[in-house]
């Protein structure tokens, strides 16, 4: 594995949560003529500041006084008149949001939407009791949209339409885990085969090669390894602006070379066109070559159309499959010892970043969803932690590539705003798919029929559905690995129990050496007694 393959292992964890929801919702506006025109805007806000009906009937309407022109920060920007029941749109900046919206309120308002030209950031912080007007955010470019078409004396409401607590797109990040996880277990125990029975025309270069591709994990390695993704976690949420184009970087190289990985696995059984190209003494297949290109190029489309969020997600998630397969292949546990310091110890890191942090940070948001969410979501921050996108006609924002996202199908309001995705992180199919990859190859190496293999793929399939039962009973993201490993870790702890090889699993190959080790010992000293009765 090359300095690629090191640099990507150290962020495929810095998203174990499993599911991000936006508060978005729309603002309706209408025109009162024969016939009525209406037309709808994508809007953020704060769920726990403003409860929003489910639909328009329902909603109230009030007459829009735009002041785009000015901030509301002072009392000098109020007309004379006030806000009597009106719905105010005013600039966003210069002040903080509440600020705005008691100002608003105190003059009667009934509603505060504020413009924004850099997209659609989610009102955040500790609003007081007594401020009850409705709050959100608007784009700029929405507003301008709205004089356009609509023209002046408009009324407004906001509404949040409702969507399935269920989605397909829950099952389909379901399948997607499940497949990785199982199709790398059984790719790891392959392997491992093809390393117990080397062929007659390999020769020693080509086994030491095919030994030095994979990477085997020590207890030592594995802290260090917790340590160094804490520290990163840390880089990240500090410096996310910068770091996060490095991240991006990263996972156009490993991706492209980890989908080249699976696919020439495939290729190299296909018993045609191995035709070869010679260059600077060295040669290679050209079907090869061919596949190399296309999984750059595959990696450029990606990284050129990174923010298109209506199809590139396919592409990414083809990406993240081929991502975690080559790790879940290459990286090896020694033993279950192993697996249980860095299955525990990534539990800890998980349970700490998501849960214990809101408590550490000043905006009482946890550093793993704040760097999940990326700048768009963050709270007290300056303007200068977003990340624009020149090319976009819209501010956008860059993300983390490092999840399996699916967008929610059922969701109305999909075509205004940016559509709300399921997400999964690397970590949490990795992770465990290194266990279920231990258990493959010691069932290779023990003849048990795939006991080991079978148990913890179910085991890590019961826990994603546990996962996602109890993201519908909290309506919250999830740390997924704070289900995914006692579900792993159990059940394979009581199949070795049961088969009573707990003492091998736990020990993994340093077992096989110490057994080989004592019989050997105990051959030369039962020929020693041998020939001493001779």
């Amino acid at each position: 594995m090359g300095p690629t393959g090191l640099l990507g292992l150290l962020f495929f964890l810095l998203l174990p949560w499993s599911q991000v929801y936006a508060s978005r919702g729309i603002l309706r506006s209408v025109v009162i003529k024969d016939p009525p025109t209406a037309k709808d805007y994508c809007i953020t806000y704060n769920s726990t500041w403003t409860t929003l009906p489910s639909t328009y009937t329902n909603a109230t309407f009030y007459r829009l006084l735009n002041l785009s022109s000015v901030s509301l920060c002072s009392r000098s920007e109020v007309p004379s008149l006030g806000f009597e029941n009106m719905a105010v749109l005013v600039m966003d900046g210069n002040c903080n949001i509440l600020d705005k919206a008691l100002l608003a309120q105190e003059n009667n308002a009934s509603m505060l939407l504020i413009a924004s030209k850099d997209g659609l950031p989610a009102p955040k912080g500790n609003k007081s009791d007594h401020l009850t007007i409705q709050i959100a955010y608007v784009k700029y470019g929405d507003v301008i949209n709205m004089g356009q078409v609509l023209g002046k004396d408009i009324d407004v409401t906001l509404y949040s339409p409702t969507f399935a607590q269920f989605d397909i797109s829950l099952l389909v990040i379901f399948l997607i885990s499940v497949f990785t996880v199982a199709l790398g277990g059984y790719w790891s125990g392959l392997s491992e085969m093809e390393d117990l029975r080397p062929s007659p025309s390999e020769d020693e270069s080509d086994r030491r090669k095919k030994k030095d591709e994979n990477v085997t994990f020590t207890p030592l390695t594995v802290i260090l390894f917790v340590v160094i993704c804490c520290v990163m976690l840390l880089l990240l949420y500090f410096f996310y602006k910068w770091l996060v184009y490095v991240i991006i970087c990263v996972f156009c190289l490993a991706s492209a070379m980890s989908l080249f990985n699976c696919l020439s696995a495939l290729i190299r059984n296909i018993p045609y066109g191995r035709c070869r190209m010679s260059c600077f003494n060295k040669s290679a297949e050209v079907r090869l070559l061919f596949l190399a290109a296309f999984c750059a190029a595959v990696s450029v489309t990606w990284a050129v159309f990174r923010n298109e969020d209506r199809w590139i997600w396919i592409l990414q998630d083809i990406l993240g499959i081929a991502f975690c397969l080559n790790f879940i292949k290459t990286l090896r546990m020694p033993n279950f010892k192993a697996c249980v310091i860095l299955l525990g110890l990534l539990l800890l890191y998980d349970v700490f970043f998501v849960f214990i942090t809101p408590f550490i940070t000043k905006n009482g948001q946890s550093i793993m969803v704040e760097v999940a969410a990326g700048p768009s979501e963050r709270s007290e921050k300056s303007d200068e932690s977003y990340v624009e996108v020149p090319a976009e006609s819209q501010a956008t924002y860059e993300k983390l590539p490092v999840v399996i996202r699916v967008p929610r199908f059922q969701y109305s309001a999909a075509t205004l705003c940016d559509i709300p995705m399921s997400l999964l992180g690397f970590g949490d199919i990795i992770v465990p798919g290194l266990l279920v990859a231990y258990c493959k190859r010691f069932d290779v190496r023990t003849a048990s029929s795939s006991i080991y293999y079978i148990s913890c793929t179910i085991a890590y399939a019961v826990g994603m559905v546990l996962t996602f039962v109890i993201l519908m009973v909290m309506k919250t993201g999830q740390p997924a690995l704070l289900y995914l490993v006692p579900c792993t870790l159990l059940t394979s702890s009581f199949i070795a129990w049961r088969r009573r090889e707990m003492k091998k699993f736990w020990n993994g190959g340093s077992y096989e050496i110490m057994e080989q080790t004592e019989n050997a010992v105990n051959e030369e000293h039962i020929t020693g007694e041998a020939q001493e009765v001779q």
